[in-house]
């Protein structure tokens, strides 16, 4: 690699191989490192924005509010005040006399006029540091209009982004418990971590109504506030983006008892298996839903593999990188390209745990990189390291990948089809051939300073037939 490594951030890249595994990791971000990670607020934002019939105010400047905007595609099937960005907008009066008496008048006219189930108010730095009383403020509004008015505690500067998720999670906690669960199936489940980016737990909810179980809450996207006064009455929380919920599974099971199991929606292997996991779970009260899970998986896979397996001769040898929000999509991606022929060599997330970096350790190949809270001159560094071919990432990753003439997939908020679920897979595989295969990459400097090679010119031509015919 390239003299370009911050030497306080050694210990957060593992080089496969090279040393005995060790790895540092949710540490605060290190200072003009120009960290990928974001803020505590921007965390808490992510999490709460697709609960889409309630209010959510960002008390602050108006930048705070701005930069959070619709920051995940996620979609709703009824209501959509989630879309809606306020703001308390402080200015410089504010900060010196405070912005309480403003955030009444915001909340109640706010209230007043959209008549929410709901309103979550975040704190931002600015308000972490005049001292404004969220609480009493909240409080007040809640007894006044008779609907839950709930705090956020997410100043910027009191974490990283994993702080922000436990601060939503804290927020959703105070739901919880409050509505009825008389009619509650007992095969019934919260699908926790999935944020119905391009309609996906619309996919996943399908597959268990398919099963024969109830889906309760979504936690959080297509989000409905009823449902998650109610979600303590599911009988399994079933957790996805561990990172960004895994703390309100902990403090259900403490307080209800509710179990909960982690899964992950991406690629074959881990769908299918999603599914097992829930109908095992669910064995000794339904002895037929295995049988039905199995069933289902054999009636997607039917279709599925044959398209995959053109895929596979294209890409085969081929080699990715992978940047991402949450670890447990990194695992799931590095199964889903190995099916469709493809290495993973560079492997990183914003927000994992020390498991989870274990866990990346033990699934990946000799070599691979594995970096936690990277940045982009990192990035850029082992990108052109290790000459891949489609790196997979998020907004902040795009213009890196395009910079260096490397193909991109947009696996985070931004994208426009689904890539969960069985279906999911298939489209994966077809964005990832048309990335890696297009004959624009013959006029990038990457891919003209390997003179010799042939790999530009075996992909003119062949992209064009297989993408005509899986259109």
């Amino acid at each position: 690699m390239e003299d370009l490594l911050f030497e306080e951030r050694a210990d957060q890249i593992h080089r496969k191989g090279e040393k005995p595994y060790q790895m540092s990791c949710d540490r605060e971000s290190l200072a003009g490192a120009v960290s990928q990670r974001a803020c505590v607020f921007c965390g808490s934002r992510v999490v709460l924005y697709p609960i889409a019939d309630a209010v959510h105010l960002v008390h602050g400047p108006i930048g705070c509010a701005a930069y959070t905007w619709d920051i995940r595609g996620a979609l709703s099937s009824g209501p959509e005040l989630h879309r809606l960005s306020f703001s308390t907008d402080l200015q410089e009066k504010d900060v010196i006399f405070g912005g309480e008496e403003k955030l009444y008048q915001a909340l109640t006219e706010l209230i007043d006029r959209h008549r929410p189930k709901a309103a979550f108010v975040y704190s931002t730095c600015i308000v972490g540091l005049i001292g404004d009383d969220l609480k009493s403020i909240c409080r007040k509004v809640s007894q006044e209009k008779s609907i839950p008015v709930i705090p956020v505690e997410s100043e910027g500067f009191k974490g990283n982004k994993r702080a922000g998720y436990n601060a939503a999670c804290r927020a959703m906690f105070q739901l919880m418990g409050t509505g009825a669960t008389d009619s509650i199936s007992p095969i019934s489940i919260n699908i926790l971590g999935d944020f119905n980016l391009a309609g996906e737990i619309w996919i996943v909810r399908d597959y268990f109504h398919r099963m024969g179980i109830e889906v309760v809450a979504n936690i959080t996207g297509d989000g409905r506030v009823v449902d998650l006064q109610r979600a303590h009455g599911a009988a399994l929380n079933v957790v996805q983006c561990s990172g960004a919920t895994i703390d309100l599974a902990r403090m259900m099971q403490e307080s209800f008892g509710t179990p909960f199991i982690r899964v992950s929606y991406f690629g074959v292997e881990d769908m299918a298996e999603a599914l097992y996991s829930v109908a095992r779970f669910f064995e000794d009260r339904d002895p037929r839903i295995m049988e039905r899970a199995r069933d289902l998986v054999r009636e997607e896979l039917s279709t599925l593999y044959p398209k995959l397996q053109e895929y596979r001769k294209a890409l085969q040898g081929k080699k990715a990188a992978i940047y991402v929000g949450g670890a447990f999509k990194a695992f799931s991606l590095i199964k889903a390209f190995r099916l469709i022929g493809m290495q993973v060599v560079l492997v990183g997330s914003q927000t994992g745990t020390e498991e989870d970096y274990q866990e990346l350790h033990d699934i990946t190949d000799e070599g691979t990189i594995i970096v936690d809270d990277s940045n982009p001159l990192e990035l850029s560094s082992f990108l052109k390291e290790k000459d891949v071919d489609v790196f997979v990432g998020g907004v902040k990753e795009r213009p890196i990948a395009y910079k260096l003439g490397v193909g991109f997939c947009d696996h985070n908020h931004e994208r426009k089809e689904p890539l969960e679920g069985f279906v999911g897979m298939l489209h994966f595989a077809r964005e990832i051939y048309t990335s890696v295969m297009s004959p624009v990459w013959r006029f990038v400097p990457r891919k003209t300073s390997r003179s010799g090679n042939g790999r530009s010119s075996r992909a003119d031509g062949h992209c064009g037939r297989l993408a005509g015919q899986s259109a």
